[in-house]
């Protein structure tokens, strides 16, 4: 019975992680779209539905969440990386505006 038990625990966790794997996205082409890989993906966070769905941040909320991830996280982002990075955020994930 144990074994049952384990063997139907393993293939959940499978299946859970299968479908996460699946969830990743790749960016859209764009102007930015390499720095973003670099200096978001590479450095901090994965490419995957739950940051890039909506709703999305107009440009206020995407400039809100760079200047987050610098003053708070600490993530190394030069002022004019960080206007490419919000301009191709907003254009490509914005809310429209």
């Amino acid at each position: 019975m144990d074994r049952i038990f384990a063997s139907l625990v393993a293939l959940l966790l499978t299946i859970i992680l299968n479908a996460h794997a699946q969830a990743e996205v790749t960016l859209k082409e764009g102007e930015g779209r390499e720095l973003v890989e670099q200096i978001c993906g590479g450095r901090c966070h994965k490419a995957d539905e739950r940051h890039l769905t909506s709703p999305n941040p107009s440009r206020k909320g995407w400039e809100a969440e760079v200047n987050k991830m610098i003053k708070i996280f600490g993530a190394r982002i030069s002022a004019a990386d960080g206007k490419i990075i919000v301009d191709y955020l907003t254009k490509n994930y914005g809310a429209g505006d």
